[in-house]
């Protein structure tokens, strides 16, 4: 199991100015609309994302419960944390979704002899069988999206879970409220300097704290929200539906 590891006041201070610093160099640099900047980088999409939370992919099925059937898992991109799901639930059926064709082609070559229905589109507009799943993951997907549209996908996935379900989320959040609003700032003038449509999403990190994710789960209905590991920015949390919903 992971081990969690919190950051001192001390190393905080020190990152934020680290952060500054990189958001001051980033600033001009073109944003990318978000198929295309993954279509673009899929020969290394696996090294870096492997090379940034090793751990954390070999372990996330660790935090599922046992007799687990059916799983959604949303911005599934090549599927790297279903080695782990389907090491330890070989039979899992998985429905995965995400916005790159090409990065789910991958996925279904790497997983042709399970259980696992892909679906090109948009999870925050794809209709979701109501109650039909054990369980929903999402890892390092939703901080590329503002608050309106987590507080929506939220509440998706609440119904989508079968009574009694649980939703598991790894994703980068922020250490404090001056991070927050550093993050939205850039993402506000790149969205707009990037001259993309409004609805066109964009690849770009917009995380909350901690506390701000948590409150919109509960938003979206879920009872019960766990923090299960946490390092640095990394944190993985379980939300948990009523079995009387």
């Amino acid at each position: 199991m992971l081990q969690s590891k919190q950051r001192t006041p001390e190393e905080i201070d020190a990152y934020l100015e680290e952060l500054k610093t990189w958001l001051k160099e980033d600033r001009d640099t073109p944003a990318e609309e978000m198929t295309d900047f993954f279509s673009k980088r899929l020969g290394i999409y696996e090294d870096v994302h492997l090379g940034h939370w090793p751990e954390e992919y070999a372990h996330i099925a660790d935090f599922f419960r046992d007799g687990l059937h059916s799983l959604l898992d949303i911005g599934c991109g090549t599927g790297l944390e279903l080695n782990a799901v389907y090491r330890r639930f070989p039979r899992a059926e998985v429905t995965g979704i995400d916005l790159c064709r090409d990065m789910l082609d991958k996925l279904q070559q790497t997983y042709r002899d399970k259980h696992f229905k892909a679906i090109v589109a948009d999870y925050f507009e794809y209709p979701f069988e109501a109650e039909r799943y054990d369980a929903a993951l999402s890892f390092e997907t939703l901080h590329h999206f503002p608050y309106e549209k987590k507080k929506r996908i939220y509440q998706k996935l609440y119904r989508a879970l079968k009574p009694g379900g649980y939703y598991i989320e790894c994703d980068y959040m922020v250490c404090c409220g001056e991070e927050e609003r550093l993050c939205l700032e850039q993402y506000e003038y790149k969205r707009k300097k990037s001259g993309l449509p409004g609805h066109v999403f964009v690849h770009l990190d917009i995380p909350l704290t901690l506390e701000h994710q948590v409150e919109l789960m509960k938003y979206g209905g879920f009872q019960a929200v766990n923090v299960l590991y946490q390092n640095g920015g990394t944190v993985i949390v379980r939300a948990e539906k009523s079995g009387n919903s």
